[in-house]
């Protein structure tokens, strides 16, 4: 069995490792079916499925951040703001 008391598990940490690793799993599946192919967007750079991942969770992370620093602990809106983010991500970019 696993020690996992080092990390506080709380419900909200553990559905947001779950909702992750659940968005690896769909990604990965849609890869085998479908493979990404190389866009180029908006930045100017060609950027796959993955790459647009990784993009939109490393803005979102800095949405919630400064939202917190800015706004407060409500996190609502930071949420709908970074999904609108990620929208625009893998529309554009």
């Amino acid at each position: 069995m696993l020690d996992l008391s080092w990390m506080a598990w709380t419900t909200p940490t553990a559905v947001f490792f779950a909702v992750i690793f659940a968005i690896l799993v769909v990604f990965g599946i849609l890869h085998a079916i479908r493979p990404s192919f190389e866009r180029v967007g908006v930045l100017g750079i060609p950027t796959q499925r993955g790459d647009r991942l990784f993009v939109s969770l490393l803005g979102s992370a800095f949405i919630h951040l400064a939202w917190l620093g800015l706004v407060g602990a409500s996190l609502w809106w930071a949420l709908g703001v970074s999904l609108v983010f990620a929208a625009a991500v893998f529309r554009w970019v």
